[in-house]
């Protein structure tokens, strides 16, 4: 026969020390989880977005030539456009963390948009070039904030 003898103060001390140690492995896991979570910033995703975005404005210009302009400019502006919305949503993301870089960008984006215009309002060899260069420019700065950013978005 097993007799077992205690107490009810010393019942209710031990019920409240299990309680004590779930409620403590609780938090400390939750801490850890928190800890090591893979969350990255939302820009993260934006920064892919506007990298596919910059290379289809990219393919769209390198098809581009005075020849088929009317067709291929059409596909420029689209793709530009693209790459303006991505912009403007990466800058709200970051919230100035990465003030120079989205800076060059923007401005660079500005530029591009500028030489697009030119060319639709005089076509010529000249501003197609000049928006070749502008779209290098373009992918160069977003390749820096990619390179800003790799720590953060691995």
């Amino acid at each position: 026969m097993f007799v077992v003898s205690s107490s009810p103060r010393r019942t209710r001390h031990s019920a409240a020390c299990r309680i004590a140690s779930v409620v403590c492995i609780a938090v400390v896991g939750l801490i850890a989880l928190t800890g090591c979570g893979s969350s990255k910033p939302a820009y993260c995703s934006t920064r892919n977005n506007l990298e596919d975005s910059v290379k289809g404005l990219e393919n769209s210009i390198k098809g581009l030539s005075v020849s088929n302009l009317s067709s291929g400019i059409s596909n420029v502006k689209a793709d530009l456009k693209k790459v303006q919305t991505n912009v403007n949503t990466l800058v709200s993301q970051v919230k100035g963390e990465f003030a120079s870089e989205t800076s060059a960008i923007k401005s660079s984006v500005a530029s591009l948009q500028s030489d697009v215009n030119a060319l639709l309002s005089s076509p010529s060899a000249a501003h197609a070039s000049a928006v070749k260069t502008a779209a290098s420019s373009v992918a160069n700065s977003v390749k820096s904030f990619a390179d800003a950013t790799s720590g953060k978005c691995g």
